[in-house]
C-alpha cells in the first residue's frame, strides 16, 4: 500500500471519528449559546442574595467547621472549613492542602512525602481540584465573598435572576453565574459563563439537597443538558 492511499485511509477516518463530534457541538453551540445578560440594581441584588442564603440557612453552615465529600466518584476531601485546611486524595495521590498558603502544603504519593517539582505539581492540582469541585458544592454561600460583585437580571419569566461575577480569587477570576431561585429564594439552578467552558450560557440544576448534620443544606446532583455531576457520602459537622 503505497503512501498516498495511507494518508487518504487515515484522513477517511479522522473525518468520520471527528465529523459527528463537531456536528453535534454546533447544534449545542447554536441552539445554547448566549451573550452575558447585563445587570443592574446592585443594592437589590444584595438583598436577593441575602434571601438566597436565608432559605439556605446560611448560619448553619457557617457554623460548619467539617465538611467531608466524594466528587463524580474521583476525588475525596476531608474540608477543616474552620482551620483553612483539606486533604485531597485522587488515585495514588493526597495532598494536605493549606488553603491560606498553598506553599505550607504537603503532598503524598502511596502515602510517602515527596518535594520538588513532584510535590508544586501535586500541590497546585488539589487546589485547582479543590477550587472546582468545592465550588459545586457550596457555590451559593460564597456569593459575598472578595471580589464578587452582585447584579439584577430579568429573566424570560418575568422573575428576577441573580446574576454573580468573580472578580478575583479561585482558580478561574471572571467567572459569571446567574442564580434562578425559587419563590422561598432557594436556588434551582444557574447559567454559567466561565472561561472553562466554549459555551455561554449553559444551565446547570441545584437540587437533591441533603441537610448534614450540622444543618448545612448541600446539592447531591448537578444536571448540565444530559451530563450529570454526582457528589456523594456528603458530611458536615460544627
Amino acid at each position: 500500500m503505497n503512501i498516498k492511499k495511507i494518508l487518504k485511509i487515515t484522513a477517511g477516518v479522522i473525518i468520520f471519528l471527528t465529523l459527528p463530534s463537531l456536528l453535534f457541538f454546533g447544534f449545542i453551540y447554536f441552539k445554547y449559546d448566549e451573550d452575558l445578560p447585563v445587570g443592574g440594581q446592585p443594592e437589590q441584588a444584595d438583598i436577593l442574595a441575602h434571601k438566597m442564603l436565608d432559605a439556605l440557612d446560611h448560619e448553619a453552615y457557617e457554623n460548619t467547621n467539617y465538611i467531608e465529600w466524594v466528587f463524580k466518584k474521583r476525588r475525596y476531601y476531608k474540608w477543616k472549613k474552620n482551620k483553612n485546611i483539606c486533604t485531597v486524595y485522587w488515585k495514588d495521590y493526597k495532598v494536605e492542602l493549606n488553603l491560606k498558603d498553598p506553599k505550607l502544603s504537603t503532598a503524598y504519593v502511596h502515602n510517602f512525602a515527596v518535594d520538588g517539582d513532584m510535590s508544586k505539581d501535586l500541590i497546585n492540582k488539589a487546589l485547582n481540584y479543590f477550587n472546582n469541585d468545592s465550588f459545586w458544592l457550596v457555590a451559593p454561600y460564597k456569593v459575598f465573598d472578595k471580589g464578587t460583585k452582585r447584579s439584577l437580571v430579568n429573566l424570560d419569566n418575568g422573575e428576577q435572576g441573580l446574576l454573580v461575577t468573580y472578580t478575583s480569587g479561585g482558580t478561574t477570576p471572571g467567572d459569571s453565574y446567574l442564580w434562578h431561585l425559587d419563590p422561598t429564594g432557594k436556588p434551582n439552578s444557574f447559567r454559567m459563563w466561565v472561561s472553562t467552558l466554549p459555551i455561554g450560557g449553559l444551565e446547570a440544576s441545584w437540587g437533591d439537597w441533603t441537610t448534614t448534620s450540622s444543618g448545612a443544606q448541600l446539592p447531591t446532583l448537578h444536571k448540565i443538558l444530559f451530563l450529570g455531576i454526582e457528589i456523594t457520602d456528603i458530611k458536615g459537622q460544627e
